[in-house]
This record gives C-alpha cells, sequence and structure tokens, in this order.
C-alpha cells in the first residue's frame, strides 16, 4: 500500500498518546513492534502498508497538548524516557494536526453541521499529507449508553433529523462515524459507545463503499477470558460462575466511575462471556476507580465450574497491565488492516477483525484462537 492516515478521536488521550509515541518510536527505529499483531510472519504477505507510510491527526474536546500528555505517561511508567526524547519533533508534527473534536454541550448549531466541519478536516488531512486511504478509529472516553431512537433506521431519516439546530440525535461517537463516511474514511470504533452501530450508518458505509470495525478493543480480562472460556467448554466442563473485579485508576478509572458511562463496558464484557460459554452463566463484574493506580489496570477473576461426578473446583487469575500499552499496538494493526480492507474494496462490517474486539460488529465468534484463525485467513486474500 502507498501512505495511510490515522485519524484519532480522542486524539490528547492516554491511548491515542501511546499508539502515536509508539508509531514515531518505530519510524525513529528507536524500538520494535512488540505487541502488534499485524507484524507477525503470517502478515508478512497481506500488503499493509509500512510503519514509516503513516501519518497522525486526530480531534479532540480536550487542550493538553500531546507533549504534555506523553510526559505525563512517561512519568507513570507507560513511555519510556529515551522514547519520549526521541520522538519530540514527531509529536509536535502530530499536534499541528490535531483539531477541536465534537461536544454536543458545546456545539450551538446542528448535528449536521458539526458532522460537516469533522468531514473538513479529514478532508483537508487526506489532502494535506496527500495520503491514499484515512482510517479513524475512535479512542475517547466511553460514552453512557445512549438508546437507538426512531429516525436511525434509514439514511435519509437521520440526515432529516440531524439537520434540526440544537437537537441531539446521535452521541459523539456516531457523529464522529458519519462525518468519517461523508469524508470517505473507513472507522473503527475501539470503544463500547454506539459509534457506526446504527442502521442508516451501515447504509451510509454501503453506499460509499467504506468498511468498518468495532467494537470495544481487547486489551486485558477479556483476551484471558476468549482464551480461557474455551478451554472450559472443550473439556465438557461446567462452569457455574464467573466473578470479576476490575480496579483502574486514571482517566479510564474517573470515566467509568460514572455508572451510566459503565453500563456500556459491563455490557460488553458479558455478552462475551455468554457466547463464549454457550448460555448464561453467574457472572458479576465491579470496575471500581482506584485513583493511585495511574494508568495501571488490574483485572482478578475468580471462576467456579464442575467436574467429573459433580466435583467442584476453581480457577483464580490477576491480570496487571498498562491498559493504554495494550491498547496502543492494537490501534495500529487496526489501521493497517482497515485501510488494506477499503484498498481492496471491502464495505460495511469487517468480522474478521474479531479477533481485537469484545463486541465484534458482524461476528459472533469470540473464541481467540479462532478468532485469529480467521484474522490470518482473511489477510492472506486481500
Amino acid at each position: 500500500m502507498g501512505s495511510i492516515g490515522l485519524w484519532l478521536i480522542g486524539g490528547r488521550g492516554s491511548v491515542a498518546t501511546t499508539a502515536t509515541t509508539g508509531l514515531l518510536a518505530m519510524q525513529a527505529r528507536v524500538v520494535q513492534p512488540t505487541g502488534c499483531v499485524s507484524a507477525l510472519p503470517q502478515f508478512a504477505c497481506a500488503g499493509l502498508a509500512d510503519w514509516d507510510s503513516i501519518a497522525v491527526g486526530g480531534h479532540d474536546i480536550a487542550e493538553v497538548p500531546l507533549r504534555k500528555r506523553a510526559e505525563l505517561l512517561a512519568e507513570a511508567g507507560v513511555i519510556p524516557h529515551r522514547v519520549l526524547d526521541a520522538v519530540g519533533d514527531g509529536l509536535a508534527d502530530v499536534e499541528s494536526e490535531l483539531r477541536p473534536g465534537y461536544h454536543p454541550a458545546t456545539h450551538a448549531g446542528s448535528q449536521a453541521g458539526a458532522a460537516r466541519r469533522l468531514a473538513e478536516d479529514l478532508r483537508a488531512f487526506r489532502q494535506r499529507r496527500g495520503l491514499d486511504e484515512v482510517v479513524v478509529i475512535n479512542v475517547a472516553s466511553t460514552e453512557a449508553a445512549f438508546p437507538r431512537l426512531p429516525g436511525h433506521e434509514t439514511l435519509e431519516a437521520l440526515e432529516e433529523a440531524i439537520a434540526e439546530p440544537g437537537r441531539t440525535v446521535l452521541p459523539p461517537s456516531s457523529v464522529a462515524a458519519y462525518a468519517a463516511f461523508q469524508a470517505g474514511c473507513s472507522f473503527v470504533d475501539f470503544t463500547p459507545s454506539l459509534g457506526a452501530r446504527v442502521p442508516a450508518l451501515y447504509e451510509l458505509a454501503v453506499r460509499r463503499g467504506l468498511p468498518y470495525a468495532g467494537a470495544d478493543g481487547k486489551t486485558g480480562e477479556t483476551l484471558l477470558r476468549s482464551t480461557l472460556a474455551p478451554m472450559f467448554t472443550t473439556r465438557a466442563l461446567t462452569v457455574r460462575s464467573w466473578a470479576g473485579t476490575n480496579l483502574l485508576g486514571g482517566g479510564d478509572g474517573q470515566t467509568l466511575a460514572d455508572a451510566e458511562r459503565a453500563s456500556s463496558k459491563l455490557s460488553s464484557k458479558e455478552r462475551g462471556l455468554v457466547a463464549l460459554l454457550g448460555g448464561e452463566v453467574t457472572a458479576p463484574l465491579h470496575i471500581d476507580n482506584v485513583p493511585h493506580l495511574g494508568e495501571q489496570k488490574i483485572a482478578w477473576d475468580h471462576m467456579s465450574f464442575e467436574g467429573f461426578l459433580g466435583a467442584r473446583m476453581s480457577l483464580q487469575f490477576t491480570w496487571t497491565g498498562y491498559d493504554s500499552a495494550l491498547a496502543a499496538p492494537l490501534v495500529l494493526d487496526l489501521a493497517r488492516f482497515t485501510a488494506a480492507a477499503s484498498a481492496a474494496g471491502q464495505r460495511g462490517p469487517l468480522p474478521s477483525l474479531a479477533f481485537f474486539f469484545k463486541d465484534p460488529v458482524g461476528s459472533d465468534e469470540h473464541r481467540l484462537a479462532e478468532q485469529f484463525q480467521l484474522l490470518v485467513e482473511w489477510a492472506g486474500d486481500l
């Protein structure tokens, strides 16, 4: 492929900053693509864009400079200081490509008007950088669950509704998806927000010949669940309960301390576990904000299961990591894979990218090994 653009919704957030810094560090030959699935030998012949050919821009409602955010992440242990020192000029270049995002509380006009502004930013980015493809990836804060209101079913009805000044028809994630499609860009939702999962936006993507993917990046606890759950089912062991607790700080901790926002994340996790185990299971899950953890995330799970002769047994695991460092390489992977899908003329949902998501659009497959095999086979046909 030629050059591609990675446009990040939430471009100054922790995940976006880590992804941007990591990409710049790879371009500067300071680090290797550790954690990047697309760098595995299985995808060497898929025709993916080179790391050097990726340019970054984005939208954000926050105003903290990208360099400052990167410094905070370095202090938190996510970004090595030697890496930060090597990419200063690159961060300044990306900073010049960040534009104000959309927030319904501060936008005075219609959502159609907001989308036009966002789409113009995307078109200008593509032209300015001479890009062949642009992939918009939503890594903004998780939104509260948004009702799928009447008027979302057809594109014409949706466009009529969002043209009304002062009316909030779509959440910001869906406004971003609409703007991306209008600008001729593919879209990926790395959050559990509504995003492109609106019938009218499916229609728009297909009309424009654009692919999209999502939802909710699979980085930690669910990654382990999608690996362990098949172990129980293939050994005919009956899982009676699967309880989990997530402890996290930083921006995610503050965001998910809001019960309405946390509900989207909890629902995404629950759907995946039910699908993996093949039925309902007692599965209480808690997300707690622990500010002193900073960027660190801890997941603790307890599984009770039943074996031969009704023997009761259990398994526990504790997962500790930096969520931004786990998410960032996947964001870069998704930019490469989605750009390749767009260049190949694929349109609508990309079920073969289910490997990356807790709640994959267009796919009912949640088992990690099977998802990976589907990804390999799909990439081989690009």
